[in-house]
């Protein structure tokens, strides 16, 4: 996977400040995986936004307009190769049409917006070793007759 040059410069500038997403939470006002998706140039800030993390990440301004500009978004149309990234790929392949038939048992034909959606990740201490919480929250919309 190709990682984008503005994304090689924020993730370096945040390592050089010793900052965390959830540092950059504070700062911004908005969430850590939203941060972290703007690095990565799957999300776009407000003007405001992008000069407010260009400041605390001791940017030059040049790099605002970047932030600014709506990106093109996705990992592309190849299998993940990240360990990591490919769990996701993993479990959609194993649960996805499980957790699409509880979706639709309880909520009806639609699907769950990604645009109308928030992302949080949580770190559950946990005997046998520390566990990765995801809670996914997207609006329900429904398809439409006509």
């Amino acid at each position: 996977m190709s990682i984008p040059e503005i994304t090689q410069k924020l993730l370096a500038a945040k390592q050089n400040k010793g900052l965390s997403f959830a540092d950059l939470e504070k700062i911004l006002g908005r969430d850590e995986v939203w941060i972290a998706a703007l690095f990565y140039r799957q999300a776009s800030a407000s003007e405001e936004e992008a000069k407010l993390l260009v400041e605390a990440l001791g940017l030059d301004a040049s790099y605002i307009q970047e932030l600014i500009e709506y990106p093109v978004k996705g990992l592309g149309p190849i299998v993940p190769t990240d360990p990591l990234i490919y769990r996701f790929y993993e479990i959609i392949q194993v649960y996805g049409l499980p957790i699409k038939a509880v979706i639709h048992e309880k909520f009806g034909d639609g699907i769950m917006s990604a645009i109308d959606f928030t992302l949080d990740v949580e770190k559950e201490e946990y005997p046998k070793g520390d566990r990765v919480k995801i809670i996914m929250s997207g609006k329900f919309l429904s398809y439409k007759k006509w």
